[in-house]
């Protein structure tokens, strides 16, 4: 299964993630990094993902082929991560048929009802868990 993990302004978040998910699922995923720019990519490759690639169109063209897309609220609203994430790469990772587990963290004007106020360490925590869960329904 091919998971893409989609970070930008740094990549410190889709690092964190893609650490985690290495550590839990071993090698039995393809891990790819999107970053909105090449120094989001760059960390987040650093965190050993077996691929990598930067800009609209790589994140456009490659989550057609995921499985799962990862991220935080922001991949899926246009012109957030101060404009790093542009309407087509938005459109193009919700028009995905690939599951999307987001994390409820955004820069913008947009407040989740609902949400339990957990760390960054615990989001991600369970964020891991609920891609072993599709992961392993998958496999059925």
């Amino acid at each position: 299964m091919t998971i893409c993990v989609i970070d930008g302004q740094g990549g410190k978040i889709g690092s964190t993630i893609i650490t985690k998910l290495k550590e839990r699922l071993r090698e039995s995923v393809e891990i790819i990094a999107l970053g909105t720019n090449s120094s989001a990519t760059e960390n987040m490759m650093k965190a050993r993902a077996n691929r990598g690639a930067s800009g609209e169109n790589a994140i456009v063209v490659t989550v057609r082929k995921a499985g799962i897309v990862i991220g935080t609220m922001n991949i899926l609203i246009a012109n957030s991560m101060l404009g790093e994430l542009t309407p087509r790469m938005a459109q193009a990772i919700a028009e995905s048929a690939a599951v999307k587990i987001v994390l409820p963290v955004t820069q913008e004007n947009v407040l989740v009802i609902g949400k339990t106020d957990l760390s960054i360490p615990q989001m991600v925590s369970s964020l891991v868990e609920e891609v072993e869960k599709e992961i392993n329904r998958c496999a059925r």
